[in-house]
């Protein structure tokens, strides 16, 4: 009698064929769907093969549903990471509880930083335009060159010729920021009575919070930009206005920091993680091992072979409604078992996915922090014995 390990080529793809306990659980899978399907009583017309595919198949399924959701869960952790592992398939990540990180929100995050001066995707420039007796306006493109006499936007960190975006202009009236602070002028008089850091004549000292010296800060700010409201200028297109309007052939230059929007896909900087994990279908995601799948995956997979052998030989027997016998016809219930190998098919990856949704990993945080929530309440009601518990009120 052929078993499933001295038989050549058992199963179509071969996933678990070398697995021992697929191949004790593909010769007891014969018996278990034939004795469903009443082959004591009637012969059914399923060979071990057809049946030994229809395991493979469902074991298959199994895993696949189960590594959608894992993906639903973690697909945030395993973005950027290498799609490929050592053997070169991709493969490996399977049944792991991968650690949380940050690196998508502070992927997310880096546009903003560089908006902040703190950090980003793309580099800032600094150039510098040549300013001229009475000209007010100044062509961007044509006239901000760095400190070779080269044009910015002509640069080779500018490939892709993008626009350039505006980050800082260094265009202000120069002041000395210690007459801000100093000891003897009005404003730190009236810092004294709003009990201010100072010296004052009286050699009065007062001890404050670091984010004093931060407002303060912030107030020299918004001096330069009120106070010296004559030193202004406007971005209109590629063309810059400054105010006041230079009056006398000067070499003072205009700087300005600017930044240029390079390729997302190829950024000033090398970054293999864009060529990693980008969605669902990169995940490196193999076949459970049938070895480690529990009873309830097993038996998930025993009734779904079931049903696959149902509609195999539903579609079997439907090739002939009848058959001619001695005296009348022989009707087959092809049709019946292949509908009734459909609806099994489909309530059993109902309920797996049912079950799944609900213990996706937000889900069972809900759960978790639901579940702490009754204990608190619970604990409301238990009675505390005198003397190990303060009653007020």
């Amino acid at each position: 009698m052929a078993t499933f390990s001295n038989t050549t080529s058992p199963t179509p793809f071969g996933f678990f064929d070398n697995e021992s306990q697929f191949q004790t659980e593909a010769d007891k899978i014969v018996t278990f769907v034939k004795r469903k399907l009443g082959d004591d009583v009637l012969s059914v017309e399923l060979t071990k093969k057809q049946i030994w595919a229809t395991l493979e198949e469902s074991s298959l399924e199994f895993g696949a549903i189960l590594n959608q959701y894992q993906a639903k869960s973690q697909m945030v952790q395993f973005l950027g990471m290498p799609i490929t592992g050592s053997s070169g398939t991709m493969s490996g990540s399977e049944g792991k509880y991968p650690r949380e990180n940050l690196d998508f929100l502070t992927r997310i995050a880096e546009p903003y930083g560089g908006e902040a001066g703190a950090g980003g995707s793309y580099n800032m420039l600094s150039g510098s335009i040549q300013l001229k007796a009475n000209q007010q306006d100044y062509d961007i493109y044509q006239t901000l060159q760095d400190s070779a006499g080269s044009l910015l936007f002509s640069s080779s960190l500018n490939p892709l010729r993008t626009k350039m975006q505006i980050n800082e202009v260094f265009h202000f009236s120069p002041q000395a920021a210690y007459r801000f602070f100093d000891t003897t002028s009005a404003i730190n008089y009236l810092n004294n009575e709003f009990s201010f850091e100072s010296f004052t004549p009286e050699t009065i000292f007062y001890v404050l919070p670091v984010f004093e010296d931060i407002l303060r800060a912030g107030q020299l700010d918004i001096s330069n930009r009120v106070r010296r409201s004559n030193y202004s200028y406007k971005v209109i297109g590629r063309n810059i206005r400054i105010y006041p309007m230079p009056t006398q052939e000067t070499a003072s230059k205009l700087f300005i920091r600017v930044k240029f929007f390079s390729d997302p896909l190829n950024p000033p900087y090398q970054d293999d993680t864009i060529r990693g994990v980008s969605n669902l279908s990169d995940i490196p995601f193999g076949n459970l091992e049938y070895t480690n799948i529990n009873s309830i995956g097993r038996q998930w997979i025993r009734q779904y072979s079931l049903a696959l052998c149902k509609e195999l030989l539903g579609l079997i027997r439907s090739k002939f409604s009848t058959i001619p016998i001695p005296g009348s016809d022989l009707t087959l219930n092809g049709a019946d078992l292949l509908s009734s190998g459909k609806e099994e098919k489909t309530n059993l990856r109902t309920q797996l996915k049912e079950m799944l949704e609900t213990m996706t990993y937000d889900k069972l945080q809900e759960t978790a922090a639901s579940r702490a929530e009754m204990v608190n309440k619970q604990l409301k009601y238990v009675p505390m014995a005198n003397g190990w518990a303060i009653f007020m009120g």
